[in-house]
C-alpha cells in the first residue's frame, strides 16, 4: 500500500523548496512531502563569484535540513520513476508515494560524460568548471596562477542553467588578469556552441564592449567535444570540422539534459523536460501535475530568478486544482541573468518570453543594458540574502503570482 500525501514535490532545490514554502504560506498544515536525496542545498548562482575570488565557497551551501520548510515530510531518497496515470511516484528503494497533486522540480542533469575525456581530468591539468561546488575554488586558483598562455572558456548548446554563467566566469577572470597586469600575455578564447553571444539582443552591445576590452577571441558555433588534460588539448566541433586547441586553463560548461527518470516518464515533452503549459505551469495532459524550475520544458532562461517567480504561480494553481478549480495564475517567462562583466559592475539582464525586457527597477535607478555598480551590489549582497531568507521561506518579495487569468 503506497504512502499517501496531498502534495508530493520531487526535488529539494530552489524550485521545489520555494514552491513548498509558498504553498504552506497560503495553506498552513497542508500535507506536503518533498523527495530529495541530498544532504546539502546550494545557492548555485554564488559559484560564479567563488570562481572569481569574490565569495568563499562555504557561504554558498547549507544543510538540506536547515532549508526544509517546517511541517513538510522530507523523504531522503531519489525518485526512480513517475506513474501519473496512477498518481504515484516510485522511489529508489522501491517504495511508492501516492498524491493528489504532484510538483515536478528535480532540476537539470549535468552531462559531463558527453565530452570525451572530461570526467577524468576535471579538477586537474588546468581543467575546471564553476558548475560544480568543489571545482569553483580551483577556477580561482587557476586564474590567480595564470600569468601567460591560453585560457579557453566553453559554452555548450542550449539548454543550460544560467546561460550567462559561461561568460561570467570569463569576464571575472579577465578582470583579474587586467588588474594584475598580465592580460596582454594571455590569449583568452570563448568557444560558444551558439550563434550569438547572448540570446537577448538588447544586452549584446554592452557585452561586446567587454569582449573587445579584454581582447577575447570570440568563436561562435564552436562546441567542445573532447579534452585531453595531460596533453592540455581541447577538441572543438566547428563549421569547418574538428579543431584541436592547446590550453593552459580550460573552463568547461557541460551539456545539460533532463534527469533520466523524468525523460523516460509520461510527463516528458520531446525535450525530456516536464511538458507543461508555458503560462500556468500545469501539465498539458495531467491536470494535477505541475512543473517548474530547470526541469520544465518552458522556453525561458533556466535561472534561480525564474524559479523564484514560478514558485508562487505553481503554489496558487496547485491549490486551485486541489479545490476543484482551474488555474488562475500565470508565468510570463521572467528570467534574470546578472552578468558579472568586471569586479564591481554587472549588466543586469532581465527578460520574459520572446526576449521582451522585464526590468524590476526603473531605468533611472538601474539601466540593465549598461554595466552598473548598483547591480553588482544587488548580486553580491542582496540576492543571496533574499534567496535564503525570502525565496526558500515563501516570502514572495517582488515575485508574487502575477499574470492572473480571467476566470
Amino acid at each position: 500500500m503506497p504512502v499517501s500525501h496531498t502534495v508530493v514535490v520531487v526535488g529539494g532545490g530552489a524550485a521545489g523548496i520555494a514552491t513548498a514554502a509558498s504553498l504552506l504560506k497560503r495553506r498552513s498544515g497542508l500535507d506536503i512531502a518533498i523527495v530529495e536525496p541530498a544532504d546539502t542545498h546550494a545557492y548555485q548562482p554564488g559559484w560564479t563569484m567563488v570562481g572569481g575570488g569574490v565569495f568563499e565557497q562555504e557561504v554558498t551551501r547549507r544543510t538540506m535540513a536547515s532549508v526544509m520548510p517546517k511541517g513538510v515530510t522530507w523523504l531522503k531518497l531519489a525518485a526512480k520513476s513517475l506513474q501519473p496515470d496512477d498518481n504515484q511516484v516510485t522511489l529508489e528503494d522501491g517504495s511508492t508515494l501516492s498524491y493528489e497533486a504532484l510538483v515536478v522540480a528535480p532540476g537539470i542533469r549535468l552531462a559531463w560524460e558527453q565530452i570525451e575525456g572530461l570526467e577524468e581530468t576535471l579538477g586537474k591539468h588546468g581543467v575546471t568548471s564553476n558548475y560544480r561546488y568543489d571545482l569553483a575554488p580551483y577556477t580561482w586558483e587557476l586564474v590567480q596562477g595564470l600569468k601567460q598562455g591560453r585560457a579557453i572558456f566553453s559554452q555548450p548548446p542550449m539548454p543550460i542553467k544560467c546561460a550567462g554563467a559561461p561568460q561570467k566566469a570569463m569576464y571575472l577572470s579577465c578582470d583579474h588578469w587586467l588588474r594584475s597586469g598580465v592580460l596582454d600575455q594571455i590569449n583568452v578564447e570563448f568557444d560558444n556552441a551558439g550563434g550569438v553571444l547572448f540570446g537577448v539582443a538588447d544586452y549584446v552591445p554592452a557585452l561586446m564592449n567587454y569582449i573587445e576590452k579584454y581582447g577575447v577571441d570570440l568563436r561562435l558555433g564552436s562546441t567542445l567535444k573532447a579534452v585531453d588534460g595531460g596533453a592540455r588539448q581541447a577538441v572543438f566541433e566547428t563549421e569547418d570540422g574538428e579543431v584541436t586547441r592547446d590550453f593552459d586553463m580550460l573552463h568547461v560548461v557541460p551539456p545539460q539534459v533532463a534527469p533520466q527518470f523524468l525523460a523516460e516518464s509520461p510527463l516528458a515533452a520531446a525535450s525530456g523536460f516536464t511538458d507543461v503549459d508555458h503560462h500556468t505551469l500545469q501539465h498539458v495532459r495531467y491536470p494535477n501535475v505541475f512543473g517548474l524550475g530547470d526541469a520544465g520544458a518552458m522556453p525561458n532562461a533556466k535561472t534561480a530568478a525564474a524559479a523564484r517567480v514560478q514558485a508562487p504561480v505553481v503554489a496558487v494553481n496547485v491549490l486551485q486544482q486541489l479545490d476543484g478549480k482551474g488555474p488562475k495564475a500565470g508565468y510570463d517567462g521572467y528570467g534574470s541573468c546578472p552578468l558579472t562583466v568586471e569586479r564591481g559592475k554587472i549588466v543586469l539582464a532581465e527578460f520574459a518570453y520572446g526576449g521582451k525586457l522585464a526590468p524590476s527597477f526603473p531605468t533611472w535607478l538601474i539601466d540593465g543594458t549598461k554595466p552598473a555598480r548598483l547591480s553588482w551590489m544587488l548580486k553580491a549582497d542582496a540576492l543571496p540574502w533574499i534567496y535564503w531568507n525570502g525565496m526558500l521561506k515563501g516570502r514572495e518579495w517582488m515575485a508574487g503570482p502575477g499574470g492572473l487569468i480571467a476566470q
